[in-house]
């Protein structure tokens, strides 16, 4: 397959990108271009889909927090076309299946042109198939309107889809190219910012409840309506920790804590530059050395099979399980499913979702908890070494970086090979555990529940991004005071 990725590379290559840019990159006018990003993505999350029925299915609204976008909106397949194409490419270099030397700039240039070609047709295979099934409803008053099939209305349907996922491509280009971080990154950490400010103070009341929608809102609701005798109760503090969202709160802040705290756990290894003498610096190789973008790779895994046994059962097709209301009630589905919070966990909390929920035994419960522990740990785990493979950040890679950069280890021979030994004294073991504490992370946090219902998957990812947004921050900064450390950094001059 790699001869095949190597002789599509001319074809290929000419569909259009974002130029980039040919010298250094002022830190104002990448600031600037971040933002301009940012605020055309909260704009196109406004823009309806013309034509769709308010009856039509989000399949993606319980991984809205990763896949970005919003429901309803241009942008309603956000950057899963592009988290896709990244999963199988990864499992295809994973499995041997693809065999391109990614340290070869050719063959890494080529692995990445046939990615981005691969995105395209991601975001055809995502959207069609929902559209197909009924998923994704045409406006059938508006077809009568305009005195047009509803074919015509869902093909119309299908081309702002289309637009839309082509946007959030070239949105993220802009940001990798110009501006600070990556727009994937930047994207997902938008929604969940703003999933989680709604689930603090939105005081909307949602249909079918009589509770607001944000837990501020809902303290309020309680203190107006309900004895204090009753809040101190033994039932009373249970509501206030599940209906309430107290437990959601502190879920939030101490995984928030935690993320911090494990970010900034690292080995140091002192690293010196060969041609200036007394410029010494350091090495960081942090406990969550693979960040938690693997994490996304996880969940994105599951989406994408529970979205294809919805489409199965929307065609009639239920030997993978039964869906209400959007959630898989049996089958395989169900064990597929991930946990959220407690309510999808507790057996009494899950019967309490409604009927359809009723009859799962406890064991059944109790079984889907144990494999969504396995998946986000095992996973967390294999794609954490996939990531590190696929980006360059394995220790063969990083070895000859520092050694063409000018920099050495003091007391090493200055030798790609030498380093890369040094290297693989930790850079294997932090990876694989770093991977399996961001899956127990994911896990906790999701059992517990979250702001916003944001996912712990959603908050970690937050969390780490932001963090590592500020360090982006203030690596352009000090980039700015003199051409060597941009070259130190890796930058071009």
């Amino acid at each position: 397959m790699d001869s095949l990725i190597r002789a599509l590379k001319p074809y290929i290559e000419r569909i259009p990108s974002v130029e980039r840019p040919k010298g250094h990159v002022h830190f104002r006018q990448k600031f600037m271009w971040t933002s301009a990003v940012l605020i055309l993505y909260f704009i196109l999350c406004s823009v309806p889909i013309f034509g769709l029925s308010p009856e039509s299915i989000d399949i993606f609204e319980a991984y809205r927090a990763l896949f970005a976008g919003a429901s309803g909106s241009i942008l309603a397949l956000g950057i899963g076309p592009i988290v896709t194409a990244s999963i199988i490419l990864q499992l295809l270099v994973g499995a041997g299946i693809i065999k391109l030397d990614l340290t070869n700039p050719d063959d890494r240039a080529a692995y990445q042109e046939f990615q981005r070609f691969l995105v395209f047709v991601m975001i055809v295979v995502e959207a069609l198939p929902q559209l197909g099934a009924g998923l994704l409803m045409p406006d059938l008053s508006l077809a009568e309107k305009l005195g047009v099939p509803a074919s015509f209305i869902s093909f119309l349907i299908f081309v702002q889809l289309f637009i839309g996922g082509v946007l959030i491509v070239y949105m993220d280009e802009v940001v990798s190219k110009w501006g600070i971080g990556s727009g994937v990154s930047l994207f997902i950490l938008a929604g969940i910012a703003q999933a989680i400010v709604v689930g603090l103070f939105n005081w909307v009341v949602p249909p079918n409840s009589v509770l607001p929608a944000g837990i501020i809102p809902r303290w309020i609701y309680f203190a107006q309506n309900y004895p204090i005798e009753y809040l101190l109760s033994s039932n009373g503090l249970v509501t206030l920790l599940l209906e309430g969202g107290i437990l959601a709160l502190v879920t939030t802040a101490v995984i928030i804590l935690l993320v911090v705290f494990f970010e900034g756990t690292r080995v140091e290894i002192p690293i010196a530059h060969a041609m200036v003498r007394g410029a010494r610096g350091s090495f960081p190789i942090k406990l969550i050395y693979a960040s938690v973008l693997p994490m996304i790779f996880v969940r994105a895994l599951q989406a994408n099979i529970v979205m294809l046994g919805q489409i199965l059962h929307a065609r009639g097709i239920t030997i993978l399980g039964e869906f209400v209301d959007g959630k898989p009630v049996s089958g395989i589905m169900f064990f597929l499913s991930p946990i959220n919070s407690p309510y999808d966990w507790v057996p009494e909390l899950v019967r309490a979702k409604g009927a359809a929920f009723a009859t799962i035994p406890d064991w059944a419960i109790y079984l889907h908890l144990l494999i969504d522990a396995l998946i986000l740990i095992g996973g967390g785990i294999l794609f954490a070494i996939f990531w590190v493979q696929t980006t360059g950040m394995d220790a063969k890679t990083v070895a000859s970086q520092i050694a063409r950069s000018g920099m050495q280890i003091p007391g090493y021979r200055k030798s790609p090979v030498v380093l890369e030994k040094l290297f693989e004294r930790y850079i294997p073991k932090v990876t694989i555990i770093g991977g399996a504490l961001i899956g127990v992370l994911t896990l906790t946090s999701n059992m517990l529940g979250t702001i916003g219902n944001v996912s712990g998957t959603g908050l970690l990812l937050a969390v780490s991004i932001a963090y590592r947004f500020y360090q982006d921050l203030a690596k352009e900064q000090i980039a700015e005071m003199h051409p060597l450390l941009r070259r130190m950094l890796g930058e071009e001059v």
